[in-house]
């Protein structure tokens, strides 16, 4: 299709792996034909580790492993911002930490490691509330804390990427883009997320809502879904890792196509955008869950993942966003032929 937008699409490449290695990761993410990964869980032969946790000899070993495979990574898939805004105990597991001492030292992590990584996007969260309070009475705080690291991965030439998400300040897409208007930086963007959506009861179209809510600030998408009959209404608090109902992309609740249909008006202006900043492009990152998800990662198997990209090509072959995958070209530049 002549002149057709178009998008590049990525994924959580730990999500394809049994033993969520680095080889079989990238064995699988080039078998399927996908060049780009978000970095999250991986063993390069000292278990498995957050990406957080990799030390300079497991970076450097990553690295040589990326070249072989012929990857790049799309995001620092970090958990920043998953701790408490206060430190009250709420019966919850999550983290407290002074913030300012988070900022010094996790927060400029991520963004060490993006560099070491030579990836622009950081994706991180906008923090817990306490259980069963009103994330509106912490927003500010929230912006507060947010902006302050957007400012940090501005000056490392970093973008921010804040994914929508349940239980958190940020976990509608009205909320989104509140945030998003207090903080009023640059180097940070939103990143939709259908399925982290529906698990908390909305239907389609609150869905659609709040993706439009969300359109003016987004960065990047990521590509879950979620069906389960038997939610009807706003679940309140999400047990997150009771949670088994995802599902591909063109077999869910979030209305994929309707989404994606409107997003193709937005790639062009946003691509613009994204370039301005270093980035290629904009990324369609999957993060399928298939298999089970949980509140720090998912997994899908290297089947899952192939069913949950072919899924997403379906939707986008049916909306006209064309995409970039490995082509023949691609295999017989990288073999030196």
């Amino acid at each position: 299709m002549a002149n057709a937008p178009r998008v590049i699409i990525s994924g959580f490449a730990d999500e394809a792996a049994n033993h969520k290695t680095a080889v079989e990761q990238f064995a699988a993410f080039a078998a399927i034909g996908l060049e780009y990964y978000s970095l999250r869980f991986v063993d390069v032969g000292n278990g498995i580790k957050n990406v957080m946790q990799l030390t300079k000899s497991e970076i450097t070993k990553l690295r040589h492993l990326e070249d072989e495979f012929g990857m790049n990574v799309t995001s620092i898939g970090s958990p920043i911002g998953k701790v408490k805004l206060v430190d009250k105990n709420d019966g919850t597991k999550n983290r407290y930490v002074p913030f300012k001492k988070y900022l010094k030292t996790e927060v400029q992590k991520a963004c060490d490691l993006a560099h070491a990584f030579e990836t622009k996007l950081i994706r991180g969260f906008s923090f817990y509330q306490p259980k069963g309070a009103n994330p509106r009475d912490y927003i500010n705080q929230a912006a507060d804390q947010l902006g302050e690291i957007a400012e940090l991965c501005h000056r490392s030439d970093l973008t921010f990427g804040l994914e929508v998400e349940a239980n958190l300040v940020g976990q509608t897409g009205h909320l989104m883009a509140e945030l998003h208007r207090k903080v009023n930086h640059p180097a940070m963007v939103t990143i939709f997320d259908g399925g982290n959506l529906v698990m908390q009861g909305m239907s389609t179209d609150e869905v659609y809502h709040e993706y439009e809510a969300m359109k003016p600030s987004l960065g990047w998408m990521h590509i879950k879904d979620y069906r389960d009959p038997s939610l009807s209404g706003r679940v309140g608090h999400v047990e997150e890792d009771k949670i088994k109902n995802f599902v591909p992309a063109d077999m869910g609740d979030s209305g994929h196509v309707r989404i994606l249909e409107d997003f193709k008006e937005v790639v062009p202006k946003l691509e613009r955008k994204l370039k301005r900043r270093g980035i290629p492009g904009v990324f369609l990152d999957l993060e399928p869950h298939l298999k089970g998800g949980g509140q720090f990662g998912g997994f899908s198997g290297p089947d899952g993942m192939g069913v949950a990209l072919t899924a997403l090509r379906r939707v986008l072959d049916f909306v006209g966003i064309e995409y970039d995958i490995r082509q023949w070209e691609d295999v017989v530049v990288a073999r030196g032929f």
